[in-house]
């Protein structure tokens, strides 16, 4: 029971970056229906920032609650910066001028994009594995002794908070705000939204930024849990979450959010009952046995085809 309860606190921890990256590969699709495949990639220059100014500015472990706490929030809005402008360039050149052309297309230079992010970083920052040293540590104990001690570290707190918060920020976004009416305009008619005043180039730009910026919270929770990234964690986590976008139901806020959940615990509960080895295929099995009953998702909506 208590390793049981100790993988679904990892699990949850886990699912929670995912489902954020999941929602900006949500929020995209729902607004212009086609899925941005550069955000992966955005989520580890989010990483990258992250670390690069964490070691500028000589944080470490010994530096004080405030002073660690304003060095974090100084990353953190640092690199959703530098995030929230790559995702609107992705919008300008991968898809606003492909906009009106058949599917492949964005598609293609999302890809594109992709590889141009990679290789930047690749040759910016070295191939080898970047490590960072522990920042924040200390947890509580939950249950159990010795082996079968079940704890939650501050870190995975502070993942878990964060994540709910930012959730909640979000709906209300969509649901209260000018942007949020916006965007579910754009999302049901974009030509219908444009001939009652939406800006929809706007409202689409301002789409890209905020998951672009939300990829970036992500990337930093992911250096800190982890302590390790390299060029290359964007192509996983960007798999990982846009699986977890599907699964839920693309189009999705909610959905997207359950299904980083559901990646994660899949994810963690076969590592720890099973083979380590084929946990991503266990995650893709699960996902295309959902499919097969349930074609839109845990929580999406069938499309309905506009005559």
């Amino acid at each position: 029971m208590e390793y049981f309860l100790q993988q679904l606190i990892n699990g949850v921890t886990l699912g929670s970056i995912y489902g954020l990256i999941a929602i900006g590969y949500t929020m995209v699709y729902g607004i212009i229906g086609m899925i941005n495949f550069a955000h992966g990639d955005v989520f580890m220059v989010g990483s990258f920032i992250s670390l690069i100014m964490l070691v500028l500015l000589g944080v470490s472990a010994a530096s004080g609650f405030f002073m660690l706490g304003l060095a974090l929030l100084l990353v953190l809005l640092v690199s959703m910066m530098f995030t929230a402008v790559w995702g609107w360039v992705v919008e300008r050149i991968a898809y606003r001028p492909l906009r009106g052309s058949f599917r492949l297309a964005p598609l293609i230079t999302a890809i594109g994009m992709s590889i141009v992010l990679q290789n930047l970083v690749q040759i910016t920052q070295g191939a080898r594995v970047k490590p960072l040293e522990p920042l924040i540590s200390g947890g509580y104990r939950i249950m159990g002794e010795g082996s079968n001690l079940v704890q939650i570290s501050n870190m995975q707190i502070m993942i878990i908070i964060t994540t709910v918060v930012l959730m909640a920020a979000f709906t209300m976004l969509i649901n209260r705000t000018s942007l949020g009416r916006a965007q579910r305009a754009c999302e049901q008619d974009r030509k219908m939204a444009a001939l009652l005043g939406v800006n929809v180039d706007r409202t689409i730009s301002l789409t890209f930024v905020t998951g672009a910026a939300l990829a970036a919270v992500a990337g930093m929770m992911f250096v800190l849990y982890y302590g390790v990234i390299d060029f290359f964690i964007g192509f996983l986590a960007g798999v990982k979450a846009f699986t977890a976008a599907v699964l839920g139901g693309i189009g999705s806020l909610p959905g997207a959010m359950l299904g980083g959940l559901l990646i994660g615990l899949i994810e963690t509960f076969w590592s720890g009952y099973f083979s380590v080895e084929y946990k991503d295929v266990a995650a893709f099995s699960i996902l295309a046995i959902v499919l097969i009953f349930m074609p839109s998702g845990l929580l999406g909506k069938p499309e309905i085809e506009k005559v």
